[in-house]
């Protein structure tokens, strides 16, 4: 196991109390792992955003400096996203 250094960390009770009830559950053997388990899956998501960004989000902007006829105005996204909401809310008051 890596070098582990000692922290100490305040609380809410909410969450203080979901940590113990994990390690009460059995699901982890500690608060330690508890915590761990939650910054490798902060970590993990970090990356994922990190990725997303960099592979589809950065690409999308530099071709749509390069060529702004690509881009779509904001009346036009809102008006389509507005529409396809009150189609959605028109199928669900059938459906209720």
């Amino acid at each position: 196991m890596p070098l582990t250094e000692k922290r100490t960390f305040s609380l809410p009770s909410e969450q203080a109390d979901y940590i113990d009830s994990l390690v009460v559950s059995g699901a982890y053997a500690s608060a330690s792992e508890v915590v761990r388990a939650g910054l490798r899956a902060l970590k993990e998501r970090d990356s994922a955003v990190e990725r997303w960004l960099r592979e589809d989000v950065a690409p999308v902007y530099d071709a749509t400096i390069t060529d702004p006829s690509r881009a779509i105005p904001a009346k036009k996204v809102f008006a389509a996203i507005r529409a396809q909401h009150a189609g959605r809310t028109k199928r669900a008051k059938r459906h209720a």
